[in-house]
């Protein structure tokens, strides 16, 4: 999958931008026509204490749609972590959506030309 990334009002490492691909990329397994993402990285800095708490926002294109998740961490390894699983659901949820709405729908509880019906006559006890 394609993504574009960008560090907002820093320079990211390459090293945590390759590891943020590796993960994005896992998702094809659950839904394989995500055709692109974007994924943005903040800092926000707290007014209590002196460390930036690390936004991640990663919206991803499919067919019909965008899956977007916004997560914050003390790093931006654990905003991904938490990202990924949020994702996974929401990627899933999308394919259910889209597959259910897709699939033929069996005329007044009669059954469809290739199902089997089975007679009670036929049941041996």
């Amino acid at each position: 999958m394609r993504l574009q990334m960008q560090a907002i009002h820093f320079d990211a490492d390459p090293k945590l931008l390759n590891f943020i691909q590796q993960k994005l990329d896992k998702l094809d397994t659950f839904y394989d026509r995500i055709t692109s993402g974007e994924v943005f990285l903040k800092l926000a800095k707290n007014e209590n204490t002196k460390l930036h708490t690390k936004l991640l926002e990663v919206k991803l294109y499919v067919p019909g749609g965008t899956v977007f998740v916004k997560e914050q961490g003390s790093t931006f390894e654990e905003a991904t972590d938490l990202a990924i699983d949020t994702l996974k659901m929401q990627v899933k949820k999308f394919k259910n959506k889209r597959n259910n709405s897709k699939s033929p729908k069996s005329r007044s509880g009669l059954p469809e030309d290739n199902e089997v019906v089975m007679l009670a006559e036929d049941v041996e006890e």
